[in-house]
């Protein structure tokens, strides 16, 4: 009865079971200086450190502004003062502020939640105090766009989630968990056209995927569109990752992303090749294939691995939509022929919205994407990690 009882309270402790936050640094590939938070749905609570300074009503808005290591805090033209945090609280679940970003002027924003906005070493850190549920609608509109099917956000939505346990602390140094960029997972609003959304996030609450061989947290990696063939990850990022086993994948070869076609200067092309991987131009066998390239299932290098080219590189550098591609001369050109957008490796958006389509429900999907998965709640990693505490006495 003890271990029961220990059970559920640290189910309803848990940050995920209850909802609570995760600190989201948004905005930060600019260097913002100045930026005004106005009224969206709700009121909201305003604090310099711990002074109070009302509520945050309709038609009302504060200016925060960076002043060297601090921030200067207005509430329309009124100066408040200079802290070291300006705070903005929410009074109620699911209300939201607008973001306009004055210096530099910036695209508005809508987030759900608090705030907390202090002086970084280039700009001003804004940090959204978010739950996992607002913060996951916004990731998945963000990454997937509207108007998909359900099954589909739901795959997103798990894989997102384990994204986020795994790299939870990334950015702890800078005084949040992860930022608004790809790199961690776009977040660039919060969730506002598809409500659809809204249910998968609810649906799959709690849910995340772990590697069966080692029980951790996988990289819940996806891209736009495979092109047919998903990537090995050593191709893309020189490291074997066992659940990320290239596959032929047909949901996705019939979709606007899964063929793509561009023209490259054969000056350019040969430049590149000899004065950065020293191609041997001067060998006559070498000479006559330097724009002649197939690929038919997906490689990492171009035309052989000992003349140690890697596909990702031309992709960088050209800026292709992937390395699935072949390629032959035409005039002065050099004609690419590709398929598929992004890096290949794990989900395949196009094709797992595809497969929703068919009828395939989201565990489904990302098993066929992820090999050698299990699916765990939070309340049973919680369950199995009480362990330490069973002497305690109630």
């Amino acid at each position: 009865m003890k271990r029961l009882l220990l059970m559920f309270i640290l189910m309803v402790s848990s940050p995920i079971a209850m909802g609570n936050d995760i600190n989201i640094g948004v905005y930060r590939s600019h260097n913002i200086q100045r930026i005004d938070f106005s009224y969206y749905e709700g009121s909201y609570m305003i604090f310099g450190d711990t002074t109070p300074f009302g509520a945050l009503l309709p038609n009302e808005f504060v200016s925060i502004t960076r002043v060297g290591n601090k921030v200067e805090l207005k509430k329309g033209v009124r100066s408040l003062g200079t802290f070291n945090q300006v705070t903005l609280k929410p009074t109620g679940n699911h209300f939201a502020l607008r973001l306009r970003p004055r210096t530099p002027v910036l695209k508005e924003r809508k987030y759900h939640d608090g705030f907390k906005i202090s002086s970084g070493k280039k700009g001003l850190t804004i940090v959204n105090d978010v739950s996992f549920e607002h913060y996951l609608g916004g990731v998945v509109e963000s990454e997937g766009g509207g108007g998909k099917p359900i099954e589909y956000y739901k795959a997103q939505a798990v894989i997102s989630r384990t994204y986020a346990l795994k790299y939870f602390n990334r950015h702890a140094k800078e005084g949040f968990n992860l930022c608004d960029q790809v790199h961690c997972q776009a977040y660039f609003n919060k969730l506002i056209y598809t409500d659809d959304i809204r249910k998968a996030v609810i649906a799959t609450d709690g849910l995340y995927i772990v590697d069966t061989m080692t029980n951790q947290l996988i990289d819940g990696f996806f891209h736009a569109n495979c092109g047919g063939q998903t990537s090995r990850s050593d191709y893309v990022w020189r490291e074997e990752i066992p659940y990320l086993q290239p596959f032929k994948d047909t949901f996705c070869i019939y979709t606007r992303q899964a063929t793509w076609e561009k023209r490259i200067p054969k000056v350019q092309w040969r430049n590149f090749l000899v004065n950065t991987y020293f191609y041997p131009i001067e060998d006559s066998l070498y000479k006559q294939v330097v724009y002649t390239f197939e690929q038919e299932d997906r490689k990492a290098f171009y035309l052989s691995p000992h003349l140690g080219i890697p596909l990702r590189d031309l992709r960088y550098h050209f800026k292709l939509k992937s390395t699935f591609f072949s390629c032959y001369p035409e005039g002065q050109d050099v004609v690419i022929k590709g398929r598929g957008f992004g890096h290949g490796v794990g989900l395949c958006q196009e094709g797992a919205m595809g497969m929703a389509k068919h009828g395939l429900n989201y565990q489904q999907i990302l098993s066929f994407y992820f090999e050698g998965i299990q699916f765990k709640h939070y309340f049973e990693k919680m369950f199995f990690n009480q362990s330490p505490y069973n002497t305690i006495d109630f």
